[in-house]
């Protein structure tokens, strides 16, 4: 990349002057155009230095404030006006007001013909991107034998920071180093030292696809930092930093670091997929094992041993926790975006959690973009380590992931039994209004099984297993409904329901008798007991 500045330093074009602040001139120049007409800048690509003899602003140079603006605008490099031709001096209004905006404006004498000079600019530019390219083409062919070699990507990042001779950093997309050259070696910092000043000073710098940033040094002095996204998933890149990019030796090109971007997405997107067949076989592995532990008479295997190779331990407690990525309107639609957000959310749980709870191990459920943890140990904060986990991703990357919890057991042919307890609290978690970072599964009852049933439904089957004794009115059947709730609650017992109801027993046995007649059933049937025992309570719920 030529500056220019470096343009303006060649002796050949010596006799050109730069008119505004030295500091305005390191705007990049990737080629050179002449014009006259005033709104060149909508015909020009960027970092353009346009060259002018301004004829049309002979007599109101003011004008020229309106071109430099529209050059700004289109990220042109600079203007080169030639004097003594039809402008004899440059206004320094016009000089001002370019100083103000930090938009370069070169004066070209009247002794140097435009067309003249705009070949040799172009001359020199070309033969500095034939410089670049063949350069670039040089770092290819290394770069391909590295591939052939098949060397891991610490081994990539390094050798690349050995051939551009500067330091190089790979970031994954929660900003954690994956690799860096050799050269922290050489410093008291690390390179995590450079990138937490760079997320602490640039909140949003993972937005940008190539960009610039100043962070300080060792000696607190300013440093700069390149950035590059290296993409080989559609939402979530990694980043590759190169510090003090300015003291790359000549003739590094931008190309030449898009070929390791290039390479290293295609290493990147192999490692990915190597890892997914890995996870492949856990996950048909955890389903097998649900499946085969909910079978009535299942054949006993030593899910230990089987499990041995998926990180299952021996232990005393299990338990299982259903992982899942929080889903706003904007993401519930994106079936892409879910997928690389569910794989994302499952290497930040495989480098984060076995340092804060030991024995786990991660699964992906199959057919689904959701993950279960066993935890094969007892954690008596495990919602606490959790939500922590859940937090410090969130603050990475916009991703909230949410945890629910099956119970404790002591065997581990009762996984089954956590981890539908576990995926049962998470459906739960989807009905709630409110976002719960965790949800633990609560044993229940058997009315929980119509809670899903509606209250039509429900009616009918309160209506026809109890009849009048449903939604009594009359106080008659009102008194015949409490007796024969309570004397279901005492399994029967003519004694104990009198006592509890201060009623004599003779009373109690002409009412259960009468009850017995109005529903046509023998009250003592377990089945019948069961269904009415059952009706009562129902009934009891829908009326409140």
């Amino acid at each position: 990349m030529t500056t220019l500045e470096e343009l303006l330093k060649i002796p050949r074009f010596s006799d050109l002057t730069l008119l505004t602040l030295p500091t305005e001139a390191n705007t990049i120049v990737e080629s050179i155009e002449i014009s006259e007409t005033p709104d060149v800048a909508n015909f020009i690509p960027k970092k353009i230095f346009l060259l002018t003899t301004a004829m049309v602003y002979k007599d109101k140079q003011k004008d020229l404030i309106a071109l430099i603006d529209s050059l700004k605008e289109q990220e042109a490099a600079g203007i080169g006006i030639k004097v003594g031709r039809f402008i004899e001096a440059i206004d320094p209004e016009v000089i001002a007001y370019a100083n103000k905006i930090k938009f370069p404006i070169v004066k070209i004498p009247s002794t140097q013909p435009l067309g003249a000079l705009l070949h040799q600019l172009l001359n020199y530019l070309w033969n500095t991107k034939t410089e670049q390219l063949s350069y670039a083409l040089d770092i290819q062919k290394r770069f391909s034998d590295l591939l052939i070699h098949d060397v891991s990507i610490a081994r990539f990042i390094a050798d690349f920071g050995k051939m551009i001779n500067t330091p190089v950093i790979l970031l994954s997309p929660y900003r954690k180093v994956i690799a860096h050259s050799k050269h922290f070696t050489q410093t008291s910092k690390p390179a995590e030292y450079y990138v937490e000043q760079l997320a602490a000073k640039y909140d949003c710098w993972i937005e940008d696809n190539h960009a610039s940033f100043i962070i300080n040094d060792l000696n607190q002095m300013p440093l700069q930092i390149a950035g590059f996204s290296v993409t080989f998933n559609s939402y979530f890149p990694h980043y590759l930093l190169i510090l003090n990019p300015e003291q790359v030796p000549y003739p590094m090109s931008e190309f030449a670091v898009e070929q390791a971007c290039l390479v290293l997405s295609f290493m990147l997107y192999k490692n990915q997929k190597i890892q997914e067949s890995l996870e492949l076989l856990k996950s048909d592995f955890l389903t097998q094992l649900i499946e085969s532990q909910q079978t009535p008479h299942q054949t006993k295997r030593d899910w230990l041993d089987l499990g041995a190779n998926y990180g299952f331990k021996k232990s005393t407690q299990y338990q299982v926790v259903y992982a899942a990525c929080y889903q706003t309107s904007t993401t519930a639609t994106k079936i892409k975006y879910q997928q690389e957000e569910s794989d994302i959310a499952f290497q930040w749980l495989q480098e984060t959690l076995p340092l804060r709870v030991k024995n786990i191990s991660i699964f992906k459920v199959k057919n689904t973009n959701h993950l279960a943890i066993l935890v094969q140990s007892r954690v008596d904060n495990l919602e606490a380590v959790l939500r922590e986990v859940s937090v410090e991703l969130s603050e990475k990357l916009p991703i909230t992931l949410t945890f629910s919890l099956g119970n404790l057991y002591e065997t581990i042919e009762q996984i089954a039994s956590s981890f539908i307890e576990a995926k049962t609290a998470y459906e739960e978690m989807l009905t709630l209004t409110e976002l719960k970072l965790t949800h633990r599964y609560l044993p229940k009852g058997m009315k929980s099984l119509f809670e899903k049933m509606s209250l039509e439904d429900i009616h009918y089957f309160c209506e026809t297993t109890l009849k009048e004794l449903a939604y009594p009115i009359e106080d008659s059947f009102i008194e015949l409904r409490k007796t024969l709730q309570c004397y279901l609650s005492f399994q029967c017992e003519i004694s104990k329901t009198a006592k509890e109801m201060f009623l004599h027993r003779n009373t109690i046995k002409y009412r259960i008798d009468h009850c017995a007649k109005l529903l046509g059933k023998n009250i003592q049937d377990p089945t019948n007991s069961l269904n009415l025992r059952l009706a009562l309570e129902l009934s009891d719920r829908s009326n409140q």
